[in-house]
């Protein structure tokens, strides 16, 4: 995940927003990351590492004919971009197509498994867009330091060669030996420093986050936007999610503008399970699925975001975030950025949500219950809304 910092950003056609010098913005997700099916899909390489052939000389065969015997021999299946197995050896070359019909055949279940798992695991990547929500952390409890271990252990001191009888023998023998027995310390010594450097930095900076934590996050403005970008960025998100933020009157209000993914963007295919053969079909989602998608998913972000900032920020009382994302203007055609909704959300509302059954929560109607703006159909199609971030330090 990088980050991108802007002091400025498009928001909807002929407004633009400028944040004082307290503003940040971070990019959060991975870059150009995408769920389905298809040349542009993703599979989770994956094989059966047990698997082998076993075949045997045919008897009375020439040698010319005769079949090569293969104990054990231990090959990988996994799924490609495009839904099909494929067979490769110990050394990730392709099987020959012999051999595949001789895998197919010992390992058929074991083959349609690995199909199955496959076919689960990208629909569940899918279903997961609209449940970005279940995560989000409450927010009666402040953020606790917890230390953390430095991760690189520490070089391991070189055994010194020996020169043996050769050096005994040969006295350049025994001067090239401890030559190098010297260079080796050397650069043991130089690891060690190394080592002992990053270690240092790396205690330096837990020191600083200990004191953000304790200390800044409830007095410093610039400590808590490093500990909330540091939250936002450990979370797994499955887009590249584009987050800009002002922290105002001394952590009390914090305002947010959030970059959505576009409809388009959106998966359009879900994975399905063939009838026959050993490559996974595409299944078209209706219109209708999609929408219902990217309404829980467009919802679950905002809703995601303004739990973490109340979790992190112990002082803020209010939160207004607007979300907008880029669309094609129905009066020009042209394409042009467009809020989608925009909420204001106080802690003491947002508190007496039950955190730990958010599963059982209606994301897309959650955030009614506190001053929202939104223009959407029952179907989910929104139209462009005003935001209350024009003049935020007065709304």
């Amino acid at each position: 995940m990088g980050l991108r910092f802007r002091k400025s950003f498009k928001l909807a056609p002929g407004i633009r927003m400028n944040f004082s010098g307290s503003d940040a913005s971070w990019t959060i997700g991975p870059r150009g990351a995408s769920t389905g099916i298809g040349k542009r899909g993703t599979y989770p390489d994956a094989g059966i590492p047990e698997a082998g052939l076993s075949a045997k000389d045919r008897l009375g065969a020439t040698d010319r004919k005769r079949t090569t015997a293969y104990a054990n021999m231990p090959i990988t299946i996994g799924v490609d971009d495009d839904g099909e197995v494929y067979f490769r050896d110990e050394y990730g070359n392709s099987l020959a197509e012999n051999l595949v019909s001789q895998a197919k055949k010992q390992q058929g279940d074991a083959i349609r498994n690995i199909l199955q798992k496959k076919c689960n695991e990208i629909n569940t990547q899918i279903e997961s867009l609209g449940e970005i929500h279940i995560d989000t952390p409450g927010c009666n409890s402040a953020p606790q330091y917890h230390p953390k271990e430095f991760p690189a252990p520490a070089p391991n001191k070189p055994v010194p060669k020996k020169s043996g009888v050769m050096g005994m023998l040969f006295k350049s023998w025994r001067e090239q030996v401890e030559r190098e027995n010297v260079e080796q310390e050397r650069q043991f010594g130089e690891a060690c420093k190394e080592w002992q450097a990053a270690k240092h930095r790396f205690e330096e900076a837990d020191a600083h986050r200990k004191n953000r934590i304790e200390t800044g996050i409830y007095s410093d403005v610039d400590a808590m936007k490093k500990f909330l970008e540091e939250n936002l960025q450990s979370i797994i998100w499955p887009r590249e999610t584009i987050v800009a933020t002002e922290i105002v009157g001394d952590g009390k209000k914090v305002l947010v503008d959030v970059d959505l993914p576009a409809m388009e963007d959106m998966p359009g295919k879900s994975a399905a399970m063939p009838q026959r053969g050993y490559k996974l079909s595409a299944k078209e989602m209706s219109a209708a699925q999609m929408q219902r998608l990217y309404m829980r998913h467009v919802h679950g972000i905002g809703f995601r975001i303004v739990g973490e900032i109340f979790s992190a920020l112990p002082n803020a009382g209010e939160v207004v975030l607007s979300a907008y994302s880029r669309r094609s203007d129905h009066s020009t055609g042209q394409m042009a950025d467009a809020y989608l909704y925009s909420v204001r959300v106080e802690r003491d509302l947002w508190s007496r949500l039950v955190f730990d059954n958010l599963q059982s929560l209606n994301i897309v109607e959650a955030l009614t219950q506190f001053d929202l703006r939104r223009n959407m159909t029952e179907a989910g199609v929104f139209e462009p809304i005003e935001p209350f971030g024009l003049n935020m330090r007065e709304n």
